[in-house]
């Protein structure tokens, strides 16, 4: 491997440190070794080349289905970057960028009582993760502040609890369950592809109102990403699985009143179906990195494309 200035030891004692506190809500950590020198730290090299390419701030979407491991696999590659590479590096989710539950309540009224639910295309901030990807791109850098998201009150943040960023990046990691999404076809939308879109959008409204999001707002959002890493899971089902134990995870971890049931977790993932399922189909030849993660959720095969 080719490493400018590079420390090993550092990187594996911090990385094994971070899994530790990790394993406490999780499930464990396989062949950690394998997945540091196998995975994460040929990633970090093409990261690394890409931004000595240009010497600019790059940004990394880092997609896959809800519970795939995007926000675990982005610290541990902030570790890395920093580590070895000293690269600074700033993550932030899609989901810090949702609109207040206020903003959700006057869509679900005019458009579709589904967007009263958070989560897909339509139900998050486009401006404001514009703004804040043009501010990251800037060469003059000026201090700004990215919003918070708190998923078991189900609203927004308070500024003064909003992420600071004081110093210009040289890695951003924009990770997200949707990040990178293509529009489906007009003629795609017409077949339901779940109860909740054949019981609560008869007409399809919703499901073309997002569509719509995809082609026009979203676009301009993700042509700000240089490197797209896809993190592909076995098949929907596992989606269910593994956002459960995330649910388990915000359960303990949070004393909001907005957790969910095994039922109402089974209908919430209902609104991501359609757009997961379609990148399953077709993210792998969009994406710059596609790792693939098996049915017991170890990264079980890497591709650079």
């Amino acid at each position: 491997m080719e490493y400018s200035s590079f420390n090993y030891n550092k990187i594996k004692k911090d990385y094994l440190k971070f899994i530790k506190k990790q394993k406490v809500l999780s499930e464990p950590f396989r062949d950690q070794i394998g997945q540091l020198n196998n995975f994460y730290l040929p990633i970090c090299l093409k990261i690394y080349k890409s931004f000595r390419k240009k010497n600019k701030s790059t940004i990394i979407g880092l997609t896959g289905g809800q519970g795939s491991g995007k926000s675990t696999i982005s610290k541990i590659l902030k570790i890395i970057l920093k580590k070895g590479f000293n690269l600074n590096t700033v993550i932030f989710s899609i989901d810090d960028f949702y609109k207040t539950r206020k903003s959700r309540d006057l869509m679900s009224k005019k458009i579709s009582p589904l967007f009263k639910t958070r989560g897909v295309p339509g139900t998050h901030d486009t401006k404001l993760i514009f703004n804040c990807l043009k501010n990251l791109k800037k060469s003059k850098f000026k201090n700004f502040s990215i919003p918070t998201f708190d998923k078991s009150k189900d609203e927004r943040n308070p500024k003064k609890k909003w992420q600071k960023i004081r110093k210009k990046p040289d890695i951003v990691i924009f990770e997200g369950w949707c990040v990178g999404a293509k529009p489906q076809k007009k003629r795609d939308l017409i077949v339901p592809i779940n109860v909740l879109e054949k019981e609560k959008d008869k007409k399809g409204i919703w499901r073309k109102y997002v569509n719509n999001e995809l082609k026009k707002n979203y676009k301009k959002i993700f042509k700000y990403i240089d490197k797209n890493i896809f993190l592909r899971v076995p098949n929907f089902k596992y989606v269910f699985k593994w956002r459960l134990l995330q649910e388990e995870k915000l359960i303990a971890s949070s004393r909001g009143s907005r957790t969910m049931s095994k039922d109402q977790i089974k209908n919430f993932i209902m609104y991501y179906e359609r757009i997961t399922k379609e990148m399953l189909k077709n993210y792998d030849k969009e994406s710059h990195i596609v790792i693939k993660i098996d049915k017991q959720h170890r990264l079980s095969s890497i591709k650079f494309n």
